[in-house]
């Protein structure tokens, strides 16, 4: 910075105010600085000023998003709103992976991140949420939202199988089966309950409907072939887009059309769901408002540290097209 002043002609807190744009400085001051800068090769270190503004201006992002492509859409939204704030987005996937998540958080918070938006692999021992308590490191949970004390947004996935079974019975579909998603998942959980409690209230038994959940695509296959040995099913909901896809193959394979031999529905209204034949009728996630959430939450966390614990419930869309039997 001393270079760049004496290249300016300017002081040294000149040339700081035009770089944190802390005080107004004059255009052609303004210019002067930049040029000085353009010629010496000045980068400002982040890090030092991490340090003496105890605030890096950068958070991160902890998902497991290349296994994932729901996250996708909640990513981009995550990092447009923090982008527009002026802060930088730190990136790592953790495959799911406890130990990875674990080292992944740690390696963040050396880096001086001002907060971590978190979507919660299974861990028995809960080794990321400790530490983030013991560290107070600002966190917002991001669809997965276990009964930890932190800011947490997300769908409301019992409303969604809500919607899903109420669609399948009122066409007079009786014998649903379910294909739930991800093992060990607090999203699987309120899917398999709202699943269960909707039947019931149609007066329909979810008996043995309800596979084991599936973690891949082939996990899927083999459940929804399980489901059809056990006794007939005239509908099948999937619980993620992994599901579906695992549920088409096994239907496939056994020469079953949908809809007209059975019905397919799910939830995730990935890419491709409106270029099958036939077309899905799926739950849409607001993955866009998700993420706008998830950063004003982190916002509110980061300026108010002591403040009151939030919860964001938001509501999902059913998307009706032709897999459920409904006209095109």
């Amino acid at each position: 910075m001393q270079d760049v002043a004496l290249a300016a002609g300017v002081s040294l807190a000149t040339v700081s105010h035009v770089l944190n744009e802390t005080r107004f400085v004059r255009p052609d001051t303004v210019e002067l600085v930049r040029k000085a800068i353009r010629e010496t090769g000045y980068t400002p270190n982040t890090l030092a000023r991490a340090l003496v503004r105890n605030s890096s201006s950068s958070v991160g992002l902890v998902f497991s998003w290349i296994a994932n492509p729901y996250f996708s859409d909640i990513i981009c939204s995550i990092e447009s709103e923090c982008y527009d704030a002026g802060i930088s987005v730190l990136f790592s996937d953790t495959n799911d992976d406890p130990e990875k998540e674990l080292k992944v958080i740690q390696d963040l918070h050396q880096r001086r991140v001002d907060g971590i938006f978190f979507a919660p692999s299974p861990d028995p021992l809960d080794r990321s949420f400790e530490y983030l308590v013991a560290n107070e490191i600002p966190a917002v949970l991001v669809d997965r939202m276990p009964d930890k004390p932190f800011d947490k947004v997300g769908v409301d996935n019992s409303k969604a199988l809500y919607l899903l079974v109420d669609h399948l019975a009122g066409h007079g579909y009786k014998k649903i089966g379910f294909v739930p998603g991800h093992e060990g998942y607090d999203t699987t959980h309120e899917r398999i309950q709202g699943f269960s409690a909707r039947m019931h209230h149609h007066g329909l038994d979810p008996g043995v409907r309800i596979a084991s959940p599936c973690n891949t695509t082939e996990e899927a296959t083999a459940q929804v072939e399980q489901l059809l040995t056990r006794g007939q099913l005239d509908a099948i909901i999937t619980g993620n887009n992994l599901s579906t896809i695992g549920a088409m193959k096994a239907l496939r394979h056994l020469g079953l059309r949908v809809p007209r031999d059975i019905a397919l529905v799910g939830i995730d209204d990935f890419e491709w769901a409106d270029s099958f034949e036939p077309r899905l009728t799926v739950i849409a996630q607001p993955c866009q408002d998700i993420g706008r959430n998830a950063a004003a939450l982190m916002n509110s966390r980061i300026e108010n540290p002591t403040g009151p614990i939030r919860t964001v419930r938001l509501e999902p869309r059913l998307v009706i097209r032709e897999s459920c039997g409904c006209s095109p």
